[in-house]
């Protein structure tokens, strides 16, 4: 589903969709979103999203991502990897999303409806993702063999978080069925009503969806602006990645570097937009 890694190996369980064990505590996130400051005027520069997007449906494809978080979820309780609420990773990264969480909104509107959620799944792979209406999963690979900081912690969850935000994977999936169609549908199309039915058997790929390099490229920069705006150092972006090259080493490590923007070109692009950032950072680090 993203940069970080690129064999999602998790795959849908069956049976009934387990609650979340965060749902008594998604309040106060909703709460952040909700009473963010008017947005702000952006410093990066992502253009537009795409307009193809809208050929999925946003309420369709959000359901569709909830039921299968809760799928995932449930299959790690199940194996007893699902780290506990009071697991102190857990309270980290989801002290991190409250902070994130605000500046949110003037990436997406739909913000304001999403009930946001954090986990933390054990597992050796390095990889993170946010799935549409704010399902995030942070998996122990990520956080104990790169040693995230969290200034760098907090660059991966606003990348993820980008991706939810500039609806990437609604962009996706959209292009994918369209062309899967062959366009042959004409008007019929843009009716919506077979593309919604389409979305909502479409969870089930949220985990092995492939982004673009433009996606990956767009997610770098907002996430570095709204950790930025959450007062995390700009810079951790530059390092998170050195340290994602060190674990690729060449020796069959993390394969994403072979599908999307090299490290290299990567760094000298968020070095590009740091200073952009910079004085969000230190503004907030004041307040």
């Amino acid at each position: 589903m993203c940069w970080i890694c690129d064999a999602k190996t998790p795959a849908a369980p069956s049976g009934p969709s387990a609650h979340s064990p965060w749902s008594p505590r998604r309040a106060f996130l909703q709460v952040a979103a909700a009473t963010a400051a008017a947005p702000a005027l952006a410093q990066v520069d992502v253009g537009n999203a795409s307009s193809m997007r809208k050929l999925v449906p946003a309420e369709t494809l959000e359901r569709s991502a909830h039921q299968q978080y809760a799928q995932v979820l449930a299959e790690a309780r199940s194996k007893g990897t699902l780290a506990p609420d009071q697991h102190p990773q857990v309270l980290r990264l989801r002290a991190m999303a409250r902070r994130l969480i605000p500046f949110a909104k003037q990436w997406n509107p739909r913000v304001s409806n999403w009930q946001w959620e954090v986990n933390v799944i054990s597992s050796k792979q390095i990889n993170a993702w946010c799935m549409p209406g704010g399902k995030i999963a942070f998996y122990t690979g990520i956080l104990d063999n790169l040693k995230l900081t969290d200034d760098e912690a907090a660059m991966v969850m606003g990348h993820e978080m980008a991706h939810a935000l500039r609806e990437h994977a609604r962009e996706r999936l959209a292009k994918s069925q369209a062309t899967g169609i062959g366009l042959r549908l004409g008007a019929q199309l843009l009716g919506l009503g077979q593309m919604g039915d389409m979305a909502a058997n479409l969870g089930t790929q949220l985990l092995t969806l492939k982004y673009s390099r433009d996606d990956e490229t767009e997610a770098d920069l907002v996430g570095l602006e709204v950790a930025a705006r959450g007062a995390y150092r700009p810079e951790a972006s530059v390092n998170l990645w050195k340290k994602m090259i060190a674990a690729n080493g060449g020796t069959g490590g993390p394969g994403f570097l072979s599908t999307h923007p090299t490290g290299p070109d990567r760094i000298r692009q968020l070095e590009a937009n740091v200073p952009k950032v910079r004085a969000l950072y230190e503004q907030a680090r004041r307040g």
